[in-house]
């Protein structure tokens, strides 16, 4: 299995101190965040894309190009790129050139985007939400298994024969990502592409269904193997539980209170938190011992084949987070490892 982190790059106000990081030092600290993933030997670091003032990357295809060439083997991913509000030809000439740089570690990973600020900002009606990214997911793929493309479609203009470049080396991986929608799932599983799955509240034990549909689809669409499974969910690790629970919460109440305040969602509460970060909760905050506990305990669930860890959901002391990364790399992701190791 493999394990990684994956970020939005916060750059909201530090519940601890009162400070606010500005856009360029939260990328700077990335970048560092990013190399030492790498060096500890994490599998994947994923970037999202956000068009808000309280995230720092808009364009991670730039980001990732920046991280690439300070780093060796970690694969490279957005976490998402909001496809049904971008141009699938630059999203594909933006991840085929970070392959190159890369040298073949790029992937990307496709959302219709859990918050909307793109589609007014690039001019798209927010009512063809799904209409938009299935036309613009079928575009990428078709230019992903074709060197011309001919193609035509009712929201961008059409393609004859038309060349896309660069070109990789070998065709881009490209990953879906979804937050539980049966019709997402089944999308994805019948094009034959692996399904990264947001667990970030609530039982993991709910989303199972989810897991079993998207195999049962792209075994009913002739796929064998399936494609792969990613679960993508929030955590935070520190030397021990309490630690861990005291130095995140307040980062992570602020972000999860702000976003609720934006969506009609109930405020959060400390007594919830904690009830989400026991054994069979959603968010995976404590102990090395209990992230590795809980990851296995997903792993029994899902059999997945990639793990991606949110660490900063809120603004973090980068000292903490690069500490936090370490406890990750040097006793998670080596026990998760041997425990899931096939025979």
């Amino acid at each position: 299995m493999e394990l990684g982190l994956y970020t939005f790059a916060e750059t909201t106000l530090d519940p601890g101190s009162g400070a606010q990081i500005g856009a360029g030092q939260r990328l700077r600290d990335l970048l560092e965040e990013i190399e030492l993933a790498d060096q500890l030997g994490l599998d994947v670091f994923g970037v999202g894309e956000h068009h808000r003032p309280d995230f720092a990357v808009s364009t991670p295809a730039v980001v990732l190009a920046a991280a690439a060439t300070r780093t060796k083997r970690i694969r490279l991913t957005s976490a998402v790129t909001v496809l049904s509000s971008d141009d699938p030809v630059r999203v594909y000439q933006n991840f085929t050139t970070l392959d190159h740089v890369s040298n073949g570690r790029a992937e990307i990973m496709v959302g219709r985007g859990s918050f909307i600020e793109s589609f007014p900002l690039f001019g798209y009606d927010l009512n063809k939400y799904d209409e938009l990214f299935s036309e613009k997911l079928e575009l990428l793929l078709t230019l992903r298994d074709n060197d011309r493309v001919t193609w035509s479609g009712h929201h961008r203009a059409s393609l004859k024969n038309a060349g896309v470049f660069p070109r990789p080396d070998h065709p881009l991986p490209i990953w879906v990502a979804v937050g539980g929608t049966p019709q997402s799932v089944v999308r994805a599983a019948t094009l034959n592409l692996p399904m990264a799955l947001a667990i970030i509240g609530g039982t993991p034990e709910r989303f199972v269904p989810y897991v079993e549909l998207h195999r049962e689809a792209a075994a009913k669409a002739g796929h064998t193997p399936p494609p792969k499974i990613s679960i993508n969910s929030h955590g935070w690790i520190a030397p021990d539980s309490q630690q861990a629970a005291n130095e995140v919460y307040p980062s992570y109440s602020e972000v999860m209170g702000r976003i609720g305040r934006e969506r009609g969602w109930p405020p959060p509460s400390r007594a919830h938190f904690d009830e989400e970060r026991g054994p069979h909760g959603a968010i995976l905050v404590g102990s090395p011992q209990q992230v590795i506990d809980k990851i296995l305990y997903e792993h029994e669930l899902f059999n997945m084949d990639r793990f991606l860890l949110q660490i900063t959901v809120g603004t973090m002391p980068h000292d903490k987070v690069m500490r936090a990364i370490e406890l990750y790399g040097i006793a998670v992701a080596p026990a998760v490892r041997k425990a899931t190791a096939k025979n």
